[in-house]
């Protein structure tokens, strides 16, 4: 069996609301085991014997599209692959001034242009790394809807690419 977590894009936000419980019925649903949901933000952990991450994207995407009405996109991956994420974080995760995030796109172009886009970040404001298909991102709290690379990561062209995760929740995907 592997681990998968999936992290759904847009929920709860934006008039797309799931409940949790909801959300672990559709995972069932598809015959998944191990189910479990973390948080009100669209994050589920589960297990499958199927190893074919893009099917079972598609799978998952139409399902959640079909239950909730919505066109569902996820960010699918492994929990070993998500623990290497977690481990690589490059800035301080337990400084309690910040909010250290990772943010992940539909393909890793998206990545790309996000980085491209900001440009030169003030690293005092923004600090900014890129890692292996992901942003790393540790804003000082109370900023992370008004520094520029939140200003640019909520243009539409990235809202519907992006999804973004406090470091701390991705831990409690991998608990």
């Amino acid at each position: 069996m592997t681990e998968w977590i999936a992290l759904l894009r847009g929920v709860n936000v934006g008039g797309v609301t799931i409940r949790s419980a909801e959300l672990r019925e559709v995972f069932e649903g598809l015959g998944f085991s191990a189910v479990r949901t973390v948080l009100a933000s669209g994050n589920v952990a589960f297990e499958t014997g199927t190893s074919a991450a893009a099917r079972l994207k598609r799978e998952i995407e139409r399902a959640l599209s079909e239950r909730f009405g919505y066109e569902a996109w996820i960010v699918l991956l492994t929990a070993e692959r998500l623990r290497a994420v977690v481990e690589a974080f490059p800035f301080d995760a337990h400084d309690g001034g910040r909010q250290p995030y990772v943010v992940f796109a539909s393909e890793p172009a998206a990545i790309d242009a996000l980085l491209k886009a900001i440009g030169e970040p003030d690293p005092r404001v923004d600090p900014i790394e890129r890692g292996d298909g992901v942003a790393y991102w540790n804003p000082v709290k109370g900023t992370t809807v008004d520094t520029p690379f939140a200003k640019v990561l909520a243009k539409p062209v990235f809202k519907t690419t992006t999804t973004n995760r406090n470091l701390r929740t991705l831990e409690k995907l991998l608990a």
